[in-house]
This record gives structure tokens, C-alpha cells and sequence, in this order.
């Protein structure tokens, strides 16, 4: 396939929606397809250290399965990215009630966050590489939140072999946004990512209770399961984590603290020698290990995905800030512009 973008039909919604699928083609042949339900990254092709082109993403192969789960793989997440405890957050004196899907809180933007929503897609070609802009118009009110936002997502796949995303966002009234993308990683194509090596640039992380919400504290990492300063196998300390089912689902405060583009994470398959390297200007990264995967689902060619199948590593703002004013805010003015870059930055290991 040459260089460029393509479209195409994925299906329709059962209200009859149209879905379109975008083919993004970079010239040293790698591949990302994302579709306009969900701003959804269905595919994404990098070579190994053969060169041979492998799938790094889960997901499905039918629109009615990425309707059907809520496991947002590959999808766009907002407004506001991971947990706000209570489902309610106070504004400029009012208190503003949200939709809650997590127990009593509210993730990921509600029951219909912007994985759920369909985006209207702008294709070219840059002078790097491909590029897919997304846009999404959320009414004041949306799932509980104040004000009109005008939000704006581009994928570049450039011919660095990068997937570069770009956010934008402005509102006529005050309201939080905290924007991500929720792929599910795993650079193997296949089995679990307990063997994937991980490092990242985090010396703090922000401790959980068990419903996953911050208590507020921000704590060092060093010497414990949350210490990925030094490259370790995901799956190394998991039995040291008390959380249930076992995993990682937290925070970590990232050391660039969000003052511009910075190394974030970089991950290391041995065995195809892929290797993932996340630059953001964020203050903080969910680190998702697929712990609430559990082989009921099947996707791409028919296969279940396990738990621990893949991981997340979503590039933000820190979870449930509207209520911790110690943590950097989320809180975007009214005539202010949100702004964010996440590069995922693909290479390999030497034959």
C-alpha cells in the first residue's frame, strides 16, 4: 500500500449513522487504521527486527463488537479522562452532577464519553506523513458537564514511524477536560505483555483506594512494585500489589511535570525486538496493565483476549483533580485553549 490516507465504509450504527475507516499510510509502509465511531485506533502495523509488519493493538474486526464493549480499546477518551469520585465535582459555586459508570463514579467521561460518539473526519497528507484530523462538537450539559467544547484530535502517522496525537479543545463556559487515548498495547501481537519491559520516567505516583481514586497523596516510588525508574518485566511485581484482580491502574507523576514534550515511558519487547518509546507534555501517565481483561472477549481473527492481553499508557492530567487542588488543574477557562501532544515512537532492537 503507498504512501497516503484512504477511506472507506466500516458500517453503520443501529441508527443507521454512518461509519467511516481511514487508512493511514506512512512511506516506510506502516499502518494505522482508525475509524470515526469513537475517534477508535483499530490498527496500527510497525515492523520487528526482521522488518515483518505486526498488528500492536487489540481491538475487534466489527463495529457491533466496539458498540457492544466498554473496554474502550483503542478509543478517545474524554471530557475528562479516568475517575471522578462521586460522579460530582464544584465549579464557580455550583455543583455539577455527572453520569457515573463506575460504581458511584464516573470514568472516562460517563456512560457515552467520547468513545461513544461519532467524530467528523478531515484527511490529508502532510509533508511527514498522513494525517487525520477528528472533530467532535460536546453540548452544554453533555453527561453532567458545563459549557459547549469544541474538540479536536489528529493522528499523524509521520514517516519516523511515530503515531503523533494532537489535542485541542475550547469551551463557552468553564469546564474540566482532561483528554487521552485508551489503545491497548502489545507489541508481541499476541499473548499477554507480563514479559514487555518497562521503564518510566516517574519517580512519584499518586496512591489509590480500592476504588482506584486518589486519596490525595503524592509518594515516591523507589524500592516497590510502582518503581519503573530501572527497566523491569510488567509482570515482575505483580504479586506484590494488594489491588484486585492484581495489576497496575494508577498514576504515575511523570518527571517533565507537563512544562513541554518529554520522555514519558519507553517499552521493550524481547522477543520481536519491538520497542515503544511515549513523549508527552502531560503531568501524569495511567499505567494500565489489562487487569480486568478475562478471556470473555474475543477480537481480532476470533481470539479471546486474557488478562494481561495488553497495556495501557494514558498520557494525562492526574485522576479526579477537580477534587485534590494540590494537583495540576483541569480546569479549562472559557476563551482558553486546550492543548496537548502525545508521540508514540516506534523502533527496534539491533538483529
Amino acid at each position: 500500500m503507498s504512501r497516503g490516507i484512504i477511506p472507506s465504509p466500516y458500517g453503520a450504527l443501529p441508527d443507521g449513522t454512518p461509519i467511516e475507516l481511514h487508512t493511514l499510510t506512512n512511506a516506510a509502509g506502516c499502518r494505522c487504521r482508525a475509524i470515526t465511531y469513537g475517534a477508535i485506533i483499530t490498527e496500527l502495523h510497525v515492523p520487528d527486527r526482521a522488518g515483518r509488519l505486526g498488528d500492536v493493538v487489540l481491538g475487534f474486526e466489527r463495529l457491533a463488537d466496539y458498540v457492544s464493549n466498554s473496554r474502550y480499546f483503542g478509543a478517545a477518551i474524554g471530557r475528562v479522562g479516568n475517575r471522578i469520585a462521586g460522579g460530582s465535582f464544584a465549579l464557580n459555586g455550583r455543583t455539577y452532577q455527572l453520569a457515573v459508570n463506575n460504581g458511584p463514579n464516573s470514568l472516562h467521561g460517563g456512560r457515552r464519553g467520547f468513545d461513544k460518539v461519532v467524530w467528523r473526519a478531515e484527511p490529508r497528507l502532510e509533508a511527514d506523513g498522513p494525517a487525520l484530523t477528528l472533530r467532535y462538537t460536546s453540548p452544554d450539559g453533555e453527561e453532567g458537564y458545563p459549557g459547549n467544547l469544541e474538540v479536536t484530535m489528529t493522528y499523524r502517522l509521520t514517516d519516523a514511524n511515530e503515531l503523533r496525537i494532537d489535542y485541542r479543545a475550547a469551551a463557552d463556559q468553564d469546564t474540566p477536560v482532561n483528554l487521552t487515548n485508551h489503545s491497548y498495547w502489545n507489541l508481541a501481537g499476541r499473548g499477554t505483555i507480563l514479559a514487555h519491559r518497562l521503564a518510566l520516567r516517574a519517580g512519584r505516583y499518586t496512591p489509590v483506594d480500592a476504588d482506584l481514586i486518589p486519596t490525595g497523596g503524592i509518594e515516591p516510588v523507589a524500592g516497590g512494585p510502582m518503581d519503573f525508574t530501572a527497566e523491569k518485566a510488567i509482570g515482575r511485581d505483580l504479586g506484590l500489589l494488594d489491588n484486585r484482580p492484581a495489576g497496575y491502574d494508577h498514576n504515575f507523576v511523570l518527571d517533565g511535570g507537563g512544562a513541554g514534550l518529554a520522555p514519558a515511558a519507553r517499552v521493550v519487547e524481547p522477543e520481536s525486538g519491538r520497542v515503544l518509546e511515549v513523549l508527552t507534555d502531560q503531568p501524569g501517565v495511567q499505567f494500565y496493565s489489562g487487569n480486568f481483561l478475562d478471556g470473555t472477549l474475543r477480537g481480532k481473527r476470533g481470539e479471546s483476549y486474557p488478562q494481561y492481553a495488553g497495556f495501557c499508557l494514558e498520557t494525562q492530567h492526574f485522576p479526579d483533580a477537580v477534587h485534590h487542588p494540590q494537583f495540576p488543574s483541569i480546569i479549562l477557562r472559557r476563551g482558553e485553549t486546550y492543548r496537548s501532544t502525545t508521540i508514540h515512537r516506534f523502533s527496534t532492537l539491533a538483529a
